[in-house]
């Protein structure tokens, strides 16, 4: 049997002593964004996503492991662990053919089986099953197994118990369940109908039938929660005839005394203990897949989300928009401090947009306000329409930009809200949310539950603690790419650095309150609980812009300063030209050494050595300024203003499995359905897009009264 290991190298095509190594960091504490980023050598340069694969592949490994020890302990405390029992348990690659192998011996409620067995008619049900003897024999044999008190007074009596116990065995045979699994995901089909006339939001599957290889993630989330409504009634499975068939392939003996009774036996255990619970198994493997492509399908667009570039070192006043009780501002200074809050009233029922002008103008003359964020919720379209006229007013070049404002609400109403403004009200709170999310998206939205930004679809139908898990992981991963600033970050911030928990995070802010800055990462180790292997998982992703080691500010990580100090020596370089800008031939006279012996005198490996000259390089450098930035507009366009054939600029917002929202800045985001996006076939839209990209699109067709817009990528291209 192979290993673990021998498993996971196989699966990921990656070195078994790679794969040993990783599990080895794993087991000793190491973090995901640690080992990704600084042991290289010791994995081969896998990435994040493919170690978390790895991670998770071990931990279900290992609970399949484990599983056949219990299987093999519980079925040998019943006397019946026999050598091929026992190999079939180890050839089990998967939990649920672990649990077929068990499913004879695991501990059952009363059943009819159950119940002919204590009448002793076991015996004799595996005589039969043997399909042996004539007819003659059959009926000898089942004549000496009438015992009125034991409750069976009659030969027919005898055969019924024995049909019970034959049914249920073939019901449990793990080879006829792994045929027929197979047979249902290949051939099976999945229907739903309405249960009444009643229109609802699920039309489309009033009168649905599917091929199950067909069948897309999205249909069968959708499906789910109709039934679960009780708009649909769902059926899963094959033709009865074409299950019986395969069954009776498997059991039946061709000319045997007792072929009928076998395949009226079949025909029992089908309808009565194999197609109900095989239903159930499809259906749970069904959602459980389309479950997790849901969930990886909202990681991919949560990190998008969470890498779109931050506009720096801009004043920015956010507005939460709203009728009846007034729209919200905070004007916020280049770091995000809250510098003023206000309230203006310029939508309706209130329209006092001349009162609303002056306390806009004083605000952005007072605090030389450059950016005004505004989010896209209740009353967007009349607030930016309100900040478009006084744009045009002003002599300033300031431009807005509207900022999906989702999740905004629950982080003002949540405790974390309330504990950094204490004493603004909640939709004050809001405000300073969108201000600050236009400035640095990932510093606000690590302080907002995941699954409230609004990037996925069915994400309260999947399971939550796998969402949770998933998502938390691209939330620490994006962070730790980007890097913090140890003398700004917040504590929800800082929780999501490698190695660092609440605790930790708490401790850090409050230590820079009492001591005041941190001068450089050395001093990370006074702050109170964060010891030596906290350090090192950490030290790396903190940056301190205030120390005089220029090393600090970069990624790189402290165990690796003496090799930078090497490799500088050797190349002809001090410390200090790093900052000033003098290293830009770093790269040229590395390759003419040679890149094998700068490492070997370095001690360190190329993996190591290539980002390491990437830091110096490029010291303090941001990965989201790669990316594209958020459109930034003067102008407001309404839903009426746009016509078919007209090629705008827009966002993407989602994406999923039948196409991509893009906001083309009129408060309705389009559809750009997957046909649309490119002239090439796809499988799936990410294939194309993420989140944040800025693309062009044709306006195909516009419903006003639905609110519908229909995009074109590719016909923007012609």
């Amino acid at each position: 049997m192979k290993t673990i290991i021998q498993i996971l190298s196989q699966e990921l095509n990656r070195n078994v002593n790679h794969i040993e190594n990783v599990i080895t960091l794993m087991d000793e504490g190491n973090t995901i964004p640690f080992i990704a980023r600084y042991r290289k050598e010791m994995h081969g340069t896998m990435d994040d996503t493919l170690l978390r694969t790895l991670e998770d592949r071990l931990h279900y490994l290992r609970n399949l492991e484990a599983r056949r020890a219990e299987v093999k302990k519980s079925i040998d405390s019943q006397g019946k662990l026999t050598d091929a029992l026992f190999s079939a348990i180890d050839k089990a690659s998967t939990l649920t053919e672990v649990e077929d192998v068990y499913r004879p011996y695991k501990q059952k409620r009363r059943t009819k089986a159950s119940i002919a067995k204590e009448k002793g008619l076991e015996p004799l049900a595996d005589t039969i099953f043997l399909q042996r003897h004539d007819v003659g024999q059959i009926t000898q044999l089942a004549s000496e197994y009438i015992n009125e008190e034991l409750g069976v007074k009659a030969y027919e009596d005898v055969l019924k118990g024995v049909s019970d116990i034959i049914a249920e065995r073939i019901s449990d045979d793990c080879e006829i369940r792994k045929k027929l699994r197979e047979t249902i995901l290949r051939q099976g089909v999945l229907s739903s109908k309405s249960v009444s006339d009643e229109d609802s939001l699920y039309h489309l599957y009033h009168a649905f039938s599917q091929p199950i290889p067909r069948l897309h993630g999205h249909q069968i989330l959708a499906i789910n929660r109709g039934e679960r409504d009780g708009f649909l009634k769902v059926a899963v499975g094959i033709e009865r005839g074409k299950a019986l068939e395969l069954i009776k392939r498997s059991v039946v003996v061709p000319g045997s005394p007792a072929m009928e009774l076998i395949k009226k036996a079949v025909d029992d255990a089908y309808d009565r203990l194999i197609e109900p619970s095989m239903e159930r198994e499809i259906r749970n493997m069904l959602t459980t897949n389309a479950s997790d492509g849901a969930i990886q399908m909202f990681a991919l667009n949560l990190k998008p989300l969470l890498l779109q570039p931050p506009i720096k070192g801009k004043v920015t006043l956010g507005l939460d928009p709203a009728y009846r009780t007034g729209c919200k501002l905070a004007v916020v200074n280049e770091i995000g401090k809250v510098l003023e809050t206000s309230v203006i009233y310029p939508t309706p029922p209130h329209n006092k947009t001349a009162e609303s002008n002056e306390i806009m103008k004083k605000l952005i003359d007072t605090h030389d306000v450059e950016l005004i964020a505004i989010g896209n919720g209740t009353a967007t379209q009349e607030s930016e329409q309100f900040i478009a006229e006084l744009l045009a007013e002003l002599e300033n070049d300031i431009s807005y930009a509207t900022v999906n404002e989702a999740g905004a609400s629950v982080y003002s109403a949540s405790k974390l809200g309330a504990e950094e403004f204490p004493h603004f009200d909640v939709s004050l709170r809001s405000a300073v949310s969108i201000a600050r999310r236009l400035q640095d998206p990932l510093a606000e939205l690590v302080k907002i539950d995941p699954k409230s930004i609004g990037v996925g679809q069915y994400q309260h139908d999947m399971p939550q603690n796998r969402l949770n898990e998933t998502l938390a992981r691209v939330v620490e991963d994006c962070v730790n790419a980007v890097g913090v600033d140890v003398n700004t970050a917040s504590p929800s911030l800082l929780t999501q650095v490698a190695g660092l928990n609440m605790t930790n995070a708490k401790n850090i802010v409050k230590y820079r309150e009492e001591t005041g800055a941190f001068l450089n990462r050395k001093t990370f180790l006074k702050v109170p609980k964060l010891g030596p292997k906290t350090y090192q998982q950490c030290a790396g992703f903190l940056r301190v812009p205030d120390s005089l080691n220029v090393l600090d500010h970069t990624g790189v990580h402290p165990e690796s300063y003496p090799a930078v100090e090497k490799l500088l020596t050797l190349c002809g370089y001090q410390l200090s030209d790093i900052s000033e800008g003098k290293i830009e031939e770093l790269s040229e006279r590395v390759k003419q050494i040679g890149e094998e012996k700068v490492a070997t005198f370095c001690e360190i490996g190329i993996p190591t050595l290539t980002d390491l000259i990437k830091e110096l390089l490029k010291p303090g450098r941001d990965i989201r300024e790669e990316l594209s930035s958020p459109i930034l507009r003067k102008e407001v366009m309404h839903i009426e203003d746009l016509k078919p054939g007209m090629r705008l600029s827009g966002t993407v917002r989602n994406v999923i499995d039948f196409g991509a929202f893009v906001d083309i800045g009129v408060h309705q985001d389009g559809l750009v359905h997957i046909s649309e996006i490119c002239d090439k076939f796809i499988r799936h839209p990410s294939e194309m897009l993420a989140v944040g990209d800025v693309v062009n699109v044709t306006v195909l067709a516009i419903d006003i009264n639905k609110k519908r817009i229909s995009l074109s990528i590719k016909q923007a291209k012609n």
